[in-house]
């Protein structure tokens, strides 16, 4: 009988290390056998090649990866963690102490990278006033910082990045005892503030990146929230968003240490399906299709080599187990959204007061941060974000014909207008695959009939422009 159904104690299996066995050629019992993974020692993940159809950095790019700087992450995360507590109800006026200390200084950072910037990034505070409720005993001011860099040929093309700079302890409405919150999220706002001083420096996107600190996370996602029905409303085209989430430590509660493995959280149904897009998707089987999905695949294309030094695990799965993050404030209003994550979490440094019990460091403290891991995750985010802004956006309109029964396949998709585009391709994939296998190049056409069976396979439309950098894939609907 399966040793999982067998009644009696409880056994627990750790996977990490059969997983690392078994990619190192071992054979490796993963039921039955209770392996201890050795303290420090490093995980590779079991079998993370490129994608098929990856997109190679350029020397533009590689210049700019090379310029993320861990003591600046550092450096960052002490600044925050300085401030005591950062919780969202903690002090809004005095100058070393709570909330309010952390939006200045997070703001007067901005805006000294605005100021080298020649005016192209442009930096404010986002403030409203969040009405009582289970987190938010009384009416409690919340404030966003923003750095918003305009796109030069595209701005109204737009795409996000968030970490949350509120922090907290065990008991979500202490507002007064010491939060470090260095993982989560020093180390996310950290990668923020790295993507902010590093682009403001750089040629100007064709499309516009916003990079934003919020706050509220903790008692709710109240920052990011407002912020998305604030873009929502006024008719932003944002194609896509990151949250950077406790993103700050490779080493996992039983030592084990992940140091180039980050986890990409991506939604399956969309959080904002309508009833007729859903009887859509079901017809057509679209359920790993989305556009949070297709984020991901792009995500995993452009960030995923040997110039971030990063492999990119994604996770088909909105988040995490009993948590959220900012992403879906994003995903709520129908935006591509997903989040990143360390690979291997350890609960004892997060959400937890500062203390020693039985001889255990509890708390979220920077001596748990490892500042060259997330330098690594910086590196995921600064490729994302300079290849999405860089290529032109999502193809629009992709439908695919089937107004007969035939075994072939047509589709079909809206012009792009951007200046530099040179044309487009088809890409698919076997209905089992996570990942696009298969690239038909089809010129600067918005018609292709190919002899392959729709009934079969899954397609996807992608634009390039003239040096090679292409867009995330456009799904078709039918018609």
């Amino acid at each position: 009988m399966d040793p999982a159904t067998t009644a009696g104690p409880s056994r627990r299996v750790f996977l990490s290390t059969a997983i690392a066995a078994a990619s190192a050629g071992a054979a490796a019992p993963l039921i039955g056998t209770a392996l201890a993974a050795p303290a420090q020692a490093e995980v590779r993940p079991p079998d993370l090649p490129p994608p098929p159809t990856a997109q190679r950095p350029d020397a533009e790019l590689r210049a700019l990866l090379r310029q993320v700087d861990p003591a600046r992450i550092r450096a960052t995360i002490e600044k925050l963690v300085s401030f005591g507590t950062r919780h969202t109800l903690s002090s809004q006026d005095d100058p070393n102490r709570g909330i309010g200390a952390a939006r200045d200084w997070l703001f007067a950072t901005l805006q000294g990278y605005a100021a080298a910037s020649g005016g192209r990034l442009i930096v404010e505070k986002q403030s409203f006033i969040q009405p009582p409720g289970p987190r938010v005993p009384t009416p409690t001011q919340i404030t966003n910082v923003i750095a918003t860099l305009r796109g030069a040929s595209e701005p109204d093309r737009t795409y996000v990045v968030t970490g949350h700079y509120d922090s907290r302890v065990t008991d979500v409405l202490n507002a007064t005892s010491d939060a470090p919150g260095a993982d989560d999220d020093g180390s996310g706002v950290a990668v923020v503030l790295e993507l902010a001083r590093i682009l403001s420096a750089a040629r100007q996107p064709e499309a516009t990146i916003v990079m934003a600190a919020v706050a509220g996370e903790e008692q709710g996602l109240f920052g990011s929230a407002f912020m998305a029905a604030q873009l929502k409303a006024a008719g932003v085209d944002v194609q896509g968003m990151i949250s950077n989430d406790i993103v700050g430590s490779s080493t996992a509660d039983d030592g084990t240490r992940y140091k180039h493995l980050v986890r990409l959280f991506a939604e399956g149904v969309p959080t904002s399906e309508t009833t007729q897009q859903a009887a859509i998707r079901q017809a057509i089987g679209g359920e790993n299709d989305g556009p949070s999905r297709q984020l991901a695949r792009f995500i995993r294309e452009v960030a995923d080599n040997d110039a971030t030094g990063m492999d990119v695990r994604t996770i088909y799965r909105r988040d995490r187990y009993l948590r959220s993050s900012d992403h879906v404030s994003f995903l709520q209003q129908g935006y591509p959204a997903v989040r990143l994550t360390e690979e291997a979490e350890n609960f004892a440094h997060e959400h937890q007061d500062v203390r020693v019990e039985d001889g255990v460091q509890f708390g979220d403290l920077i001596e748990f941060c490892d500042v060259n891991y997330i330098a690594g995750v910086a590196r995921v985010n600064l490729a994302t974000f300079w290849s999405l802004a860089n290529s032109p956006g999502t193809p629009a309109g992709v439908r695919i014909d089937t107004t007969a029964l035939t075994n072939d396949s047509t589709l079909t998709w809206t012009a792009d207008t951007a200046g530099d585009l040179s044309g487009y391709q088809v890409v698919w994939r076997e209905s089992t695959q996570h990942e696009w296998e298969r690239t038909v190049p089809v010129g600067n056409a918005t018609e292709v009939t190919l002899d392959i069976s729709k009934d079969n396979v899954q397609f996807g439309v992608r634009a390039l422009d003239t040096k090679g950098h292409h867009s995330p894939a456009g799904f078709p609907a039918p018609g």
